[in-house]
């Protein structure tokens, strides 16, 4: 079976209290700290930076921590996430003036590099870069807010970046993001991803006492991807 990862999206979580969120989240079978980085720009909301991301390894998380930037451009921050302690830093093409430059910014300053696509942006932007990445993102709604559907022709987009992986004999892994609920991650992975950022499905998870619940729901993501074939 593939190596699942499940990644909450802190954009969900209580910032009042996200050193004990994260902790919690963690605690109850997550895999990766997933970072939502907006400017107010590139995309039409503002969240959080560097700051953030170093709050956190001070805190004591030591999780690796996925730094999906929607800003533009991109060359000025990535140093910063890098000395703040991130373990992934993904950027859009769209967002960058060079993307091979850009990748390669982020693997000398010894983190793991990878880039995102928009659910209309072509993976032709893979073609001559698969050798400097480490992750390849696909955005399942558009940018910009949490709490939206799932795109469905994003299960095509998937098996197509799914097979260029598996050709290129490169070591990356394939990130979906957006709309990932208990009822559809099990095609999602079948569709060839491995690592799964969800939001709002874990974060607003409630028991009957209205208190975070967080074990329920990713027990429920861990069973269905134990059914994928």
């Amino acid at each position: 079976m593939a190596d699942f990862q499940i990644a909450p999206s802190i954009l969900s979580a209580d910032f009042a209290r996200l050193g004990e969120e994260v902790d919690n989240v963690l605690k109850s079978g997550a895999d990766i700290v997933h970072f939502d980085v907006m400017d107010n720009h590139y995309v039409p909301n503002l969240t959080i930076g560097p700051l953030v991301c170093e709050a956190l390894r001070n805190h004591g998380v030591t999780a690796d921590i996925d730094v999906h930037m929607m800003v533009k451009p991109v060359d000025r921050i990535i140093p910063d996430f890098a000395a703040a302690g991130a373990t992934y830093i993904t950027f859009h093409p769209e967002a960058s003036e060079h993307i091979d430059r850009s990748l390669g910014l982020i693997r000398e300053l010894g983190c793991k590099s990878g880039l995102v696509f928009n659910p209309a942006t072509p993976l032709s932007h893979l073609d001559y870069v698969m050798d400097k990445v480490d992750m390849i993102l696909l955005m399942s709604v558009n940018p910009g807010f949490g709490g939206q559907s799932f795109i469905p022709a994003t299960l095509d987009k998937l098996r197509a970046a799914r097979k260029m992986i598996d050709e290129s004999g490169y070591d990356i892994r394939l990130e979906i993001d957006g709309g990932v609920k208990v009822n559809n991650i099990k095609e999602i992975a079948e569709a060839g991803a491995d690592t799964f950022v969800a939001g709002s499905a874990i974060f607003n998870a409630r028991d009957e006492n209205d208190a975070n619940d967080y074990d329920t729901v990713l027990k429920a993501f861990r069973e269905q991807l134990a059914q994928v074939k």
